[in-house]
């Protein structure tokens, strides 16, 4: 069991959320580049949060639990707008430099479909909860920053914290290249997972591990 997992049985109102912080990069990007070039992080990710939270919670659809719906969603509309072949090269580690060009598409292609499947469950789930987001501590020429948020709900707020970065043909300015889930980093959190099975099978026993993974997740959501 890796250190992320009982923090998420426990409280599964954040994991509704930690989905949404993705899919928030998304949703709503309607406005010009020119304006959102100018918005800044923390704007940025509360405009979007919010539009997400209140788009989710009117659509019936999603509500009822439609998983793969929802999943064509995120696929289409969350990953432009993240830096996926940073988050996946930095979940790799070590190992990434090591992969061939084509084992880092598959492994880019089977993190994505991993993500995509746990982020769609999840924001089927979204209820009433509601995103708090605190003073930004960053310069106006820096490149990289830290949006911290709290999911406000039923219970105590709960943590969840936004790594993004400029770039200039992101819709919005920024993408996300990682998320902190209660106190654990998405991206280190796997890094360690990952080390474990490039340790005792090499990269493609890992594609190999989360194309099943894949796989039994896919027969869970059809059943």
């Amino acid at each position: 069991m890796n250190r992320l997992t009982p923090l998420l049985n426990t409280r599964r109102a954040f994991v509704r959320l930690a989905s949404s912080c993705l899919l928030a990069a998304s949703v709503g990007l309607t406005t010009g580049v020119a304006q959102a070039a100018t918005e800044a992080p923390d704007v940025f990710i509360k405009r979007l949060t919010t539009e997400l939270l209140d788009i989710v919670k009117a659509d019936k659809t999603i509500l009822s639990g439609d998983v793969t719906k929802i999943s064509v969603l995120v696929d289409q509309r969350v990953m432009p707008h993240v830096n996926f072949q940073r988050m996946t090269s930095s979940a790799v580690g070590p190992g990434w430099r090591q992969a061939t060009p084509e084992q880092q598409k598959r492994l880019q292609d089977e993190f994505k479909t991993l993500l995509v499947r746990t982020y769609a469950g999840a924001v089927s789930q979204i209820n009433d909860q509601t995103i708090v987001v605190k003073p930004l501590r960053a310069a106006a020429d820096d490149k990289e920053v830290i949006v911290r948020t709290e999911v406000h709900g039923k219970g105590d707020p709960i943590q969840l914290d936004y790594r993004v970065e400029k770039s200039a043909d992101a819709p919005s300015g920024w993408r996300i290249y990682n998320l902190n889930v209660m106190g654990v980093w998405l991206v280190e959190n796997y890094r360690s997972q990952f080390a474990q099975e490039i340790n005792a099978k090499g990269i493609d026993g890992l594609i190999t591990s989360l194309a099943e993974r894949n796989k039994s997740n896919a027969r869970v959501v059809s059943k």
